[in-house]
């Protein structure tokens, strides 16, 4: 049974769409906000699942039993359409990681969230900004999978009604601030470069290679998500941008990185880890200047083939073999705020595994861990002083064909008790300079907690 698709003429676009619908439960964005960007193509809202999953790690049997269900029958998705149309959309937070493995969790979870949210949306607004297209797809599906054209036609006309409610309110300007006031964060300038010292006591010790190592900042936040998000969007646009609604917990994210990819059509898996940092300069000599020593640092290279490898084997696990390789390595990508170094890594996902056998064959992604990866998150534990919630875990859509698509939750700000957390961290390796790995999370940090200021 196919969907019901209704073609936009003159859709808002994505960040406006969100404010029509700010007082529907759940809403969820996933904003592609970095123009020509090959990962900036599409950009899907809806909001009002008909059914929603929150779980912790100890319930995933269950959960990834729930997920699957009305995916047991998956229909094949229309091509001339963006990909997602109607499933799963939400958020797989970091310590979903102890599902898989025996990592254990860490025991300061100041935020109460779950490690897992997950909705089931009957209907999506997909635009592709390639072709400044947009359609609504509604497929009248019911908690179980169930298609109805009678709901489907419904449940259209009452977002088509709501679209044409009144424009959203136009965009504050942007504040200049964009340094971190580092007095809200978890450690001192002193207290992370030790912890930078111990991880590089580990790698010499031939412990581990490397570990991603994170630091939290905190500031006071008690106005409008919305508009926190918007000025996120501004200070920092991402192609894998999200916007997340769940009870008190809101998740805005201006993720430049892609976690996993899975078409289901063609069983091709995609995932491209980004590790070396570089923050961009207003000049333009500088910048370019940067952007080379980046391209030339050892550190940084040696950093981003590690990773390469780890998840060249974690993706062997549920691949074809013979097909997991990397077609490119090192390549440089410059965003508003930051040159990084990304490679890509592709194969082909064996017949008798889905989604789902991805993700727990990946999660967490080891450009946030480290490598080895099981002992590297030992070490995390041990030395980050809280959890890290949805930070460095992953966010986006598993669609009713089986097909998936997620980011890396960085650049991410969790929302809760009138608190505003955001984490950001880097990869230690032999070479890290502990100065210099505390300066990275700064530059990270900066531009989602100018994003803060700037919308209080």
């Amino acid at each position: 049974m196919a969907p019901l698709v209704v073609r936009l003429g003159a859709a808002p676009a994505p960040i406006d769409a969100l404010f029509r619908f700010a007082g529907w439960p759940e809403p969820r964005l996933l904003h592609s906000a970095a123009g020509q960007h090959p990962l900036s193509r599409y950009s899907f809202f809806s909001a009002d699942p008909v059914s929603t999953i929150a779980a912790n790690a100890a319930e995933w049997p269950q959960t990834r039993d729930r997920i699957r269900g009305p995916l047991a029958n998956p229909s094949p998705a229309i091509d001339a359409l963006p990909p997602f149309q109607g499933g799963w959309l939400g958020w797989f937070g970091y310590e979903l990681g102890s599902a898989f493995d025996d990592v254990g969790r860490h025991p300061d979870q100041p935020l109460p969230i779950h490690d897992l949210v997950l909705g089931l949306h009957d209907w999506v607004i997909a635009w592709d900004h390639l072709r400044d297209e947009a359609w609504l797809i509604s497929t009248g599906i019911d908690a179980n999978g169930h298609r109805d054209d009678e709901r489907a036609a419904q449940r259209a006309d009452i977002v088509l009604r709501q679209l044409q409610s009144p424009a959203a309110e136009s965009a504050e300007p942007m504040g200049d601030s964009k340094s971190v006031e580092t007095d809200h964060a978890d450690f001192s300038a002193t207290g992370y470069q030790q912890a930078v010292a111990q991880v590089i006591e580990h790698v010499l010790a031939g412990d581990i290679f490397q570990a991603n190592l994170a630091q939290r900042f905190t500031l006071q936040y008690s106005g409008d998500p919305l508009r926190l998000y918007r000025q996120l969007a501004m200070h920092a646009p991402a192609p894998m941008g999200a916007y997340m609604q769940h009870g008190t917990i809101t998740v805005a994210s201006a993720s430049p990185e892609r976690f996993l990819q899975f078409d289901a059509a063609t069983r091709r898996v995609e995932t491209r880890p980004i590790k070396g940092t570089r923050p961009r300069d207003r000049d333009p000599n500088r910048d370019v200047a940067a952007s080379a020593a980046l391209l030339a640092s050892e550190k940084d290279r040696a950093e981003n083939v590690m990773i390469v490898d780890l998840l060249r084997n974690d993706l062997s696990r549920v691949c074809v073999p013979g097909t997991v390789r990397a077609p490119e390595i090192c390549a440089l990508e410059s965003h508003a705020t930051v040159h990084h170094l990304v490679s890509t890594v592709v194969g082909q996902l064996r017949p008798e595994c889905d989604a789902i056998d991805l993700i727990a064959a990946t999660f967490p992604g080891g450009s946030i861990t480290g490598a080895p990866k099981l002992r590297a998150m030992e070490i995390i534990r041990e030395l980050e002083p809280v959890a890290r919630g949805v930070y460095s875990g992953a966010i986006g859509w598993i669609g009713l064909d089986g097909s998936m698509d997620t980011s890396i939750a960085i650049r991410t700000i969790t929302l809760a008790n009138d608190l505003a957390s955001v984490h950001a961290g880097g990869g230690i390796t032999a070479l890290s300079v502990p100065v210099e790995e505390y300066q990275e999370t700064l530059d990270k940090a900066a531009a989602p907690i100018a994003a803060i200021r700037a919308a209080r």
